[in-house]
């Protein structure tokens, strides 16, 4: 169960949303599609298109390209001392073998989108066609949507009652914006909603489902409309796997020269706990966006060198302070500092 946190307009985590179903779709998963704001058909319509073969060659090719250019000029401005030191990767080294690389200025083929099986749950034509049904304590369009994933997991055999009769595959399930107002829920606009426990609930029994299924479920959720803290502490508990995005737009941050090649923040709250009390901590907790031409990739933040006379003075007075406080740790946020320490 992954959970990921919204960004504030919700651009960047509906990206990660149609990538999670791009996926499924090229590697021939079923999928399930539930959302009460846009239509499923049309969510599936706007899936990036995936860089096959000698494509992907290309177009990364293209970056790559466009990413050395960079670095052959920042290495004329970086100070000779610094010129033998080892470079640090800006990406994660990932193999080319796992996974797909997709290209977000174009849509998939209809071809290649109509060629994987999926089920869509569009909450308004569901309540149209069930006025009435039993709510077990629980949001009635929560209860209707773990009523439909039910279903289709006991229908399609994903809980392994049938196995000699079909191949196995994998069951992909994305649930858009699930606990806005939208799915009937309050959480986000009260900070005393009258049925607290319905999100919880829901992932409760939700869990249950994806533990004894070959199924993956990605939720997206406006967290930061979320007021009451212990509703998010409750889910972030019942979640495998919890990432928040921050994005720059409409923050100080836009404008400041220091993140002008990032478009936000990649927060990594909890990664699956396997056979141990505490999950895993990584080496590298400052993670940063940015959507490219063609690619959206997630990079290792670091700031550039300061030698530039557009950044400010109290730009500059921040990453003075920030120098200070390396012998703390790496990575750590300065109290009161409104930027990373490195």
């Amino acid at each position: 169960l992954v959970f990921t946190e919204e960004d504030k307009y919700g651009l960047y985590s509906n990206l990660l949303f149609k990538y999670f179903l791009a996926e499924g779709v090229v590697c021939g998963h079923h999928l399930f599609v539930a959302s009460a704001k846009d239509h499923p058909d049309n969510i599936l319509k706007e899936l990036p298109a995936p860089l096959l073969d000698d494509t992907h060659r290309n177009e990364l090719g293209e970056e790559a390209t466009a990413v050395k250019s960079e670095d052959f000029q920042d290495s004329m401005k970086i100070a000779w001392r610094y010129q033998n030191l080892p470079k640090i990767e800006a990406s994660p080294t990932t193999s080319t073998k796992f996974g797909h690389y997709y290209d977000v200025s174009k849509t998939m083929s209809p071809e290649l989108s109509q060629s994987t099986k999926w089920h869509s749950f569009y909450l308004p034509e569901e309540l149209s066609s069930q006025p009435k049904m039993k709510t077990c304590n629980m949001n009635s369009a929560y209860a209707r949507l773990l009523h439909s994933i039910q279903r289709i997991i006991y229908q399609e055999g994903f809980d392994g009652s049938d196995p000699q009769k079909k191949q196995k595959t994998i069951l992909r399930i994305g649930i858009q914006s699930l606990g806005s107002m939208l799915w009937g829920d309050d959480i986000c606009s009260n900070d005393t909603p009258e049925d607290i426990h319905s999100l919880t609930k829901f992932l409760y029994v939700l869990r249950g489902l994806l533990r004894k299924s070959l199924s993956a479920c990605i939720i997206t959720v406006p967290a930061h409309l979320i007021q009451n803290k212990a509703i998010m502490e409750r889910v972030t508990n019942l979640s495998d796997t919890v990432v928040g995005l921050e994005s720059f737009i409409g923050s100080e941050r836009e404008t400041n020269p220091l993140y002008k090649d990032y478009h936000g923040l990649v927060h990594v709250h909890q990664i699956p706990r396997l056979n141990s009390l505490i999950c895993d901590v990584s080496d590298t907790k400052d993670l940063a966006f940015r959507l490219k031409r063609k690619l959206f990739t997630i990079e290792r933040l670091h700031l550039p060198p300061d030698l530039s006379d557009t950044v400010s003075r109290a730009s500059k007075q921040d990453l003075a302070e920030s120098a200070k406080l390396l012998s703390s740790g790496c990575g750590a946020m300065a109290i009161g500092k409104k930027h990373l320490d490195f």
